[in-house]
């Protein structure tokens, strides 16, 4: 993600902070100090937020090590002012595995607050308003386990893509298949992402926050599995395209810019004699012209690592990587020679073919 600092790895994972997470510690200072506080109270809440995102990094990592588990790898965990968010490489296809992943980051806060209960000296009788008013260093630990069983009850809400929408979905599957359950769970996870918004606008502005990132994240993986079914079954021959533009290594940033001018090819697979030996995109030739490289050979500017796909591989396998990858084209092969082309505007509209015919 972009404008975000990098904490360091765990177990393999990227911990990154969001530049927006900053704003939440400024606003938790002029908080305290519109109250009155001192410099050690500002700092004792300050430090409160960063255990309480601990807590989340924990949570995170409780879904992520569990994916793992099950072979699925987690790129980055995200700190935003709204919490953390795991970007799993996919979620499990199977429900119980699904299940457990879901489940697992939640039993992380469950875990926490069960240490904390069992440490902390029981409170016989209720302490007064004032003990959670503001944190102290007597109710620091206390106000922690709060937040945790917080985090596992708000969790529970069963409003997809949240935990507790993963769980409702994963049960769904067990009777209905995939497609259906994340169907009615993504309709449920958007009416409930409305009614946020709603609350949000008369009690707590990061509330219309989480409805909207509920919201289309709802609406987003809806799609996806939706576009996953239709492309159930189908090899990548069937959607890629064999009418492209090609160059070789020998053209010229001139010769590339004049294909990119007079054709609709954006990006240019280079290949010699039916053998790809790169890719060279809109971007890196527009660069090679702004240093004056018009006459380089398109070797010299192309990327020469390039990752393929062979005709005979799933073409829900394609879409998967186009998506984690964001990568613009890739090649197609048979018996180690260019076959073809492939990007995620042909699968889209393999799909809308494949939609128009079933109705």
């Amino acid at each position: 993600m972009k404008w975000s600092l990098n904490l360091g790895r765990v177990a393999g994972i990227k911990i990154l902070v969001h530049w927006t997470f900053v704003l939440l510690l400024g606003w938790v200072a002029f908080t305290e100090a519109q109250r009155g506080s001192n410099l050690p109270t500002i700092l004792l809440a300050i430090g409160f937020i960063l255990t309480v995102f601990l807590c989340v990094v924990l949570h995170e990592l409780g879904h992520a090590l569990t994916a793992k588990h099950y072979g699925i790898n987690t790129k980055m965990i995200t700190l935003l002012p709204i919490g953390g968010v795991a970007s799993l490489e996919k979620m499990p296809e199977k429900p119980k595995q699904e299940l457990l992943v879901a489940l697992a980051g939640p039993a992380v806060n469950v875990v926490i607050a069960l240490i904390l209960w069992l440490i902390l000296p029981s409170l016989q009788n209720m302490p007064a308003e004032e003990f959670f008013v503001r944190i102290t260093p007597s109710n620091f630990l206390y106000l922690l386990l709060f937040v945790n069983v917080v985090l596992v009850l708000f969790n529970a809400i069963p409003a997809f893509p949240m935990d507790g929408g993963r769980v409702l979905r994963a049960l769904l599957a067990f009777k209905l298949g995939r497609v259906r359950a994340t169907q009615i769970a993504a309709n449920l996870g958007q009416l409930l992402a409305i009614f946020f918004i709603f609350i949000g606008f008369f009690y707590n502005p990061f509330l219309i926050l989480i409805g909207a990132f509920v919201f289309f994240g709802a609406y987003s993986e809806n799609l996806v599995v939706q576009h996953l079914d239709f492309l159930r079954g189908h090899s990548v021959r069937e959607g890629m395209m064999t009418s492209f533009v090609s160059l070789a290594p020998t053209n010229t940033v001139r010769d590339a810019l004049n294909k990119l001018l007079t054709g609709s090819e954006h990006e240019f697979i280079v290949e010699e004699e039916g053998t790809v030996v790169g890719t060279l995109t809109r971007s890196q030739l527009i660069q090679a012209v702004k240093e004056e490289q018009m006459e380089t050979t398109v070797a010299k500017v192309m990327s020469a690592e390039v990752k393929t796909f062979n005709v005979q591989d799933k073409l829900s396998d394609a879409y998967t990587e186009l998506q984690k990858t964001r990568v613009p084209l890739y090649p197609v092969l048979e018996n180690g020679r260019l076959a073809g082309v492939i990007n995620t505007d042909n699968i889209n509209e393999f799909i809308m073919v494949k939609s128009a015919l079933m109705h």
